[in-house]
């Protein structure tokens, strides 16, 4: 977890080939799930999300669709919550 904005940058340009600056943000977890980084482009720059756990692992986070997962999934791996026992319930939509 060494690497830094223009390492993760390159990373995602070159070996994933996406565009790192189309608002999306990658998440990047170490091989032992305690630490995890967020990069994503705000418009002017990088931001960089940076979480280590004192205790406990983060959940890899797979989905159906390949590794894009959603911001809900996100903010439950983040707090904790394992998400393959989480159900959502169906809403309207319009």
């Amino acid at each position: 977890m060494r690497k830094s904005f223009y390492t993760l940058s390159a990373l995602v340009t070159f070996q994933m080939k996406l565009d790192v600056m189309n608002g999306a943000s990658y998440v990047f977890i170490n091989r032992k799930r305690t630490h995890m980084k967020i990069l994503t482009w705000e418009g002017d720059g990088f931001g960089l999300y940076f979480k280590k756990l004192e205790r406990g692992t983060f959940e890899h986070p797979v989905s159906e669709n390949g590794y894009q997962i959603s911001c809900e999934k996100l903010m439950l791996i983040l707090a904790g919550i394992e998400t393959k026992k989480v159900k959502k319930r169906v809403r309207i939509s319009f």
